[in-house]
């Protein structure tokens, strides 16, 4: 991937970072995007593999604003070769109580905004010849779960999304897939875990087990070094003739 851009939406941590970590091992130089501009992250990538690095800081609910960062990297990197639409926001709440303006902001971050990248990224794209375009899903791509209306509303759309991409780029040299992750050590999952041991006086590796278990078969945690590891396999020729796929990553859960 020497010499390809990859943006890479979210990542200041977690998995949007790891993605990122992944892609810069493989040789690729990074757009590392936030909200605000992870600046200490893209310099710790440049340090440790030795790759081109830009930090973006822009709100994904805005249009323009996309719109402008865009533009700023075409002129910057000539292409966005790998597009890797992670970011994501959620709110916790009841269909009837859920705020209107929370479900209009999950729409513009977590679907519209994808779009916009897509559409922005595509013409350079198609002018080399060669593009990846990688969107983050979730076992809720697939699956219901309660109070997270905007979640799995906007995972399973990105689906749509995908599969309409891969169709319409399918003899241009750019593939479009979806990744759909299990349950992530996510530092919010963490949490959660550690306060059901606590306000159970049991071990955190049983409740571990336990809430796992409810889930993933393999009652382990996806690992975020094995989806940047996929998007890094959707990156390379092996993958040339992988696209509109929704692969899973999620110890069994979807089959289970």
């Amino acid at each position: 991937m020497m010499g390809k851009w990859a943006l890479v939406t979210g990542a200041t941590a977690g998995l949007g970072l790891a993605v990122a970590e992944g892609l810069a091992g493989a040789g690729a130089n990074i757009v590392l995007h936030d909200l605000v501009a992870p600046k200490q992250a893209a310099d710790e990538l440049r340090a440790r593999f030795g790759v081109k690095t830009i930090a973006a800081g822009v709100d994904l609910s805005q249009r323009d604003a996309i719109e402008a960062m865009v533009a700023d990297l075409l002129a910057r990197c000539g292409a966005i070769d790998i597009l890797v639409n992670n970011a994501v926001i959620r709110h916790f709440s009841p269909v009837e109580q859920f705020p209107p303006e929370k479900w209009e902001h999950a729409l513009a971050v977590n679907l519209s905004a994808p779009f916009h990248l897509i559409r922005l990224a595509l013409p350079a794209m198609k002018q080399c010849g060669w593009g990846r375009i990688i969107n983050l899903g979730s076992i809720y791509s697939s699956r219901a779960v309660e109070d997270r209306i905007d979640y799995v509303t906007t995972k399973t759309a990105i689906l749509g999304i995908t599969r309409a991409v891969a169709i319409e780029t399918a003899r241009s040299g750019i593939t479009c897939n979806t990744i759909c992750p299990g349950t992530l050590p996510t530092p919010a999952i963490l949490n959660k875990i550690a306060g059901i041991a606590t306000n159970s006086g049991r071990a955190v590796d049983d409740v571990t087990r336990e809430y796992l278990g409810e889930r993933q078969p393999t009652q382990r945690f996806v690992e975020m070094n094995a989806v940047a590891a996929m998007v890094v396999f959707l990156c390379g020729p092996a993958a040339n003739d992988i696209t509109g796929a929704s692969l899973p990553i999620d110890g069994g859960w979807s089959v289970a």
